[in-house]
């Protein structure tokens, strides 16, 4: 996606001035996220420890003047009118984004959609009277970053709060994950939406996402460790099938093994399903192979989350090492590109540890690393990335310093 140098707050007043020829009732923002080490795991009833960081999204937003709900997004320059929020429908094969108040899976007019159509559905004035909003973000789209929850969640603090709907950030982020759903066609797990929803400043969020309980973790102050992120410019889809695919063989493992869900496996379980256990019971080499990331990764995860608490911050970085090799090798989420960036940053002294985070298959890496190794990550990274890929000057590696930030509100 193209940004402008304009911060996406101007971008949306200004798009929603122009397209609907006044001034927004209200605003409102989410955050981006970045996931410290947890990945696949949030859909495996697993652990994750993200942060809510600087890139967000902003909407801007007023009741419809005619009834039809109005959409625009300023850095697509595209619109959408949708005639009845409470008869929504997605539908996968359809040329256009709307066609008689359906949208087509996975564009991402259905992000918004799915989320109006939620709200609609317990704010009888919402769907009555229709909205017009506009939409802008500093989140790059398809880079791990989480883009989606960050557009959902801040549509859904918009319209809850200008229909007069007061929604628990957990119930906020279980609405907004199940748009995501039925309407975008991905099977996504809580922890994007959650993060959006219930970021705290200088703290990651621990959170299980079987029992949906959240734990603060501070993160160590900016003297001592900042957290880089390396965006590889490779974009993905994770509506593809990709994600899905990992998410049915993990399904398909627990059912061998006999088990709720991937969370419920140790390794010492795991080992009794080896492949080479064959005919007689064993998980397939791709099963046991995404199983064991998982089971290892939860176990990364809290030993991550007690570092931190510690400030060991040298066990942090080795754990996020551990967690990009078994995403490579066991999930074979990664790419050369991620894997590139992650070599670059461990090879600098002060750097603790580096992984790909997000969903995989292109999008961004991170760094937990001392001020001057980020100084120098941010310098350094965009040439070095791209003499090792011949990419031309204008896909340089996106570098840049963010830290933990608040999630999901109304703007004054």
């Amino acid at each position: 996606m193209p940004f402008s140098d304009q911060p996406p707050l101007d971008r949306a007043t200004a798009a929603f001035s122009a397209h609907f020829a006044r001034d927004p009732r209200l605003l409102a923002a989410a955050p981006g996220r970045v996931n410290l080490i947890g990945e696949h795991t949030d859909y495996n009833d697993g652990f994750v420890l993200p942060i809510a960081i600087d890139r967000r999204t902003i909407v801007a937003i007023d009741w419809s003047r005619t009834a039809t709900t109005r959409i625009h997004a300023a850095d697509l320059n595209s619109s959408a009118e949708l005639t009845d929020l409470k008869s929504l429908r997605a539908a996968p094969d359809l040329a256009q984004d709307v066609d008689n108040n359906r949208v087509r899976t996975g564009s991402w007019v259905s992000y918004v959609t799915g989320v109006l159509s939620n709200l609609a559905a317990i704010a009888p004035n919402l769907a009555a009277r229709g909205v017009e909003l506009s939409i802008a973000t500093s989140v790059p789209l398809g880079s791990g970053l989480s883009s989606s929850a960050s557009l959902e969640v801040a549509v859904a603090t918009a319209a809850a709060a200008l229909a007069g709907v007061s929604i628990p950030p957990r119930d906020l982020a279980a609405l907004c994950r199940d748009a995501e759903h039925r309407f975008a066609g991905v099977p996504c797990g809580i922890m994007d939406q959650f993060i959006a929803a219930m970021g705290q400043p200088d703290h990651a969020l621990l959170i299980d996402c079987r029992t949906q309980a959240a734990e603060l973790v501070a993160m160590p102050g900016p003297d001592r460790a900042v957290v880089v992120v390396m965006d590889s410019r490779v974009k993905h889809s994770l509506a593809s099938g990709e994600y899905a695919q990992r998410r049915d063989t993990c399904r398909a493992a627990c059912r061998v093994m006999g088990i709720e869900s991937l969370r419920d496996a140790t390794p010492e379980l795991l080992s009794r399903y080896t492949p080479d256990v064959g005919s007689s019971g064993g998980l397939s080499t791709i099963e046991f192979a995404r199983a064991r990331h998982i089971v290892s990764e939860n176990a990364r995860t809290l030993a991550a989350a007690a570092a931190l608490r510690a400030g060991k911050l040298d066990e942090v970085g080795r754990l996020m090492l551990a967690s990009h090799a078994s995403l490579r090798d066991d999930y074979q989420v990664s790419c050369p590109e991620l894997d590139t960036l992650v070599d670059l940053a461990a090879r600098v002294p002060g750097v603790f540890g580096a992984r790909m985070t997000g969903g995989g298959f292109g999008g961004c890496a991170i760094a937990l690393a001392t001020p001057a190794a980020a100084d120098r990550l941010v310098r350094e990274i965009p040439a070095a990335y791209r003499a090792r890929h011949a990419l031309p000057a204008n896909l340089d590696a996106r570098v840049f310093i963010t830290s933990a930030q608040s999630g999901a509100g109304v703007l004054a």
